[in-house]
């Protein structure tokens, strides 16, 4: 993790900031607390449910991605761009993988989930408040993640190595 900090830090020192208005303007005000209960119960639901899948799905992990190399997992998560990240920890994430398996898995998940804006709600939020097309988060998103992806997973090697 620390090296992807890393590798995503160095770079933001170097990029010229135009001069633009912050996204914080884009939040309204509000008196009531009604959509933040509600959103917070439907974020409940959904964690719910991704317990249940999880518990559904354990006896497949058990029997088949737990004998899957870490390095395997790590690329098969890039699928994480198209589908949600959250989803796949959920079911994949458990105590049948190995150490080295859970980090490949957790760092393919994290670093494939901002390439696309369905990959992550964060991003789906985000590119609906700034108004930014799935287009235009593709063309940043794919080319940095897949950069990303490449050095973290070198990384991993190394520390594998070790």
């Amino acid at each position: 993790m620390i090296a992807g900090i890393v590798l995503v830090a160095i770079p933001t020192l170097f990029i010229h900031q135009g001069k633009g208005r912050s996204a914080l303007h884009l939040v309204a005000e509000s008196d009531s607390w009604a959509p933040v209960l509600i959103r917070a119960g439907k974020v409940y639901i959904f964690i719910v449910g991704l317990v249940g899948l999880s518990a559904g799905l354990r006896p497949v992990v058990d029997a088949y991605v737990r004998h899957l190399p870490g390095e395997l997992l790590f690329w098969i998560n890039t699928s994480s761009a198209v589908v949600d990240n959250a989803t796949l920890a959920a079911v994949e994430i458990g105590p049948s993988l190995s150490r080295n398996q859970q980090r490949f898995a957790m760092l393919g998940l994290l670093i494939s989930g901002g390439m696309l804006i369905p990959g992550n709600i964060p991003n789906i939020v985000a590119a609906s408040r700034l108004g930014i097309t799935s287009r235009e988060w593709a063309a940043h998103g794919l080319r940095t993640g897949m950069l990303l992806l490449i050095l973290c997973f070198g990384v991993l090697g190394l520390v594998g190595a070790l």
